[in-house]
């Protein structure tokens, strides 16, 4: 095991040194190249920035205007006939639009269920088979150009469906 980890710990700095290796071979200003890539990625983040503006205080009204619960609770019998522990319903509707919210609601399903408990190990299976739909799409979208996302966003929530009944499935099939 602790061998695994010392490769591990190396790959990165290997592949680094490959690639200016290979580079300083083939005569390319690697130095120029970093600088061109660093314009790029700070023109990227000048494009992405209003969206994260927008899309992360819009988040914590959600949540905090006790929307979320609410709709939770109304949207609870429709988890559980999907297979969905309705206790897992804020994390469900939560998800897609927040990373850290979900994350948050996460920690406290697992403080009030337990890390070990059924619920609990449904909710981390959920956090690692689902994305955070929204705020992908309005990142990514925004620093390639795209105005319109058309299918996109249905078809990624009915992948995050699928996701959270997988995982529902998941969690019962090996730890009920």
């Amino acid at each position: 095991m602790a061998r695994l980890n010392a490769v591990s710990a190396l790959v990165v700095p290997v592949m680094l040194c490959f690639t200016a290796i290979y580079g300083l071979y083939r005569g390319v200003d690697i130095y120029d190249c970093l600088i061109a890539g660093a314009k790029r990625g700070l023109h990227v983040m000048a494009d992405i920035l209003p969206a994260l503006i927008v899309l992360l205080p819009a988040v914590y009204m959600f949540r905090e205007s006790g929307a979320a619960d609410m709709l939770a609770r109304l949207l609870s019998p429709v988890f559980g006939a999907l297979g969905i522990p309705p206790e897992t319903a804020p994390l469900v509707l939560l998800r897609p639009i927040s990373g850290s919210g979900a994350n948050a609601v996460a920690g406290e399903i697992m403080a009030s269920h337990g890390a070990d408990s059924l619920i609990g190990r449904t909710a981390a299976i959920m956090l690692g088979s689902t994305e955070t739909t929204f705020y992908v799409t309005a990142v990514y979208f925004s620093a390639a150009g795209v105005k319109k996302a058309r299918y996109a966003v249905p078809a990624a929530l009915i992948a995050d469906l699928a996701g959270f009944i997988a995982a529902s499935f998941a969690a019962r099939l090996f730890f009920s």
